[in-house]
């Protein structure tokens, strides 16, 4: 029988650092690795993990895994456990499907955790760096897909940002202010 949605924390930090059973990454769609949160985990995981995503079928051209879908790799050289790639929607104009596609990232992250029985998984703001998407508007979209998730696990999901500006935007989101 489903539970709650999972408690939700919001971390200030390294998501490479986490202890989780899961981080996410925010890849591009050939996982082939690249800069912000993607370069950082393919950095801290080790040659590995480029390996691992390389042996992930491609099912079209460079692409492993199309946006709004996840796929899963061990997590090698880091504390956690697997790595879900995820990959976000480029941001347009807000009225190209962008939010159903951000949407579909978490909820995609979120039923491979149950696939895979992990308790706690921890997500970088999708989208937000180089492919553009509005923070305000990402932020709210990922505290609705992960509050509104009804599966029994994760039991913690954990947002993990780099800096105070994204902190205050997931902490008001969820009503957590800690002035």
């Amino acid at each position: 029988m489903p539970s709650d949605a999972p408690s939700i924390d919001v971390v200030r930090g390294d998501i490479t650092t986490l202890r989780v059973d899961a981080i996410v990454n925010a890849a591009n769609a050939a996982l082939a690795g690249g800069g912000g949160v993607d370069g950082a985990i393919h950095r801290a995981a080790g040659p590995a993990l480029h390996a691992a995503c390389r042996a992930i079928p491609m099912v079209a051209p460079f692409v492993r895994c199309p946006t709004g879908e996840a796929r899963i790799t061990p997590g090698f050289d880091l504390p956690a456990r697997h790595i879900l790639h995820t990959v976000g929607p480029v941001w347009e104009d807000g009225r190209s499907g962008e939010a159903e596609q951000l949407a579909a990232c978490y909820i995609a992250c979120l039923e491979l955790a149950v696939e895979h029985r992990l308790t706690s998984l921890a997500f970088p703001a999708i989208s937000c760096g180089v492919f553009g998407y509005p923070p305000d508007r990402a932020v709210r979209i990922a505290v609705a897909s992960v509050r509104g998730w009804r599966g029994v696990l994760p039991t913690r999901v954990v947002f993990c940002v780099f800096d105070a500006q994204m902190e205050t935007r997931y902490r008001d989101a969820l009503g957590d202010r800690r002035d």
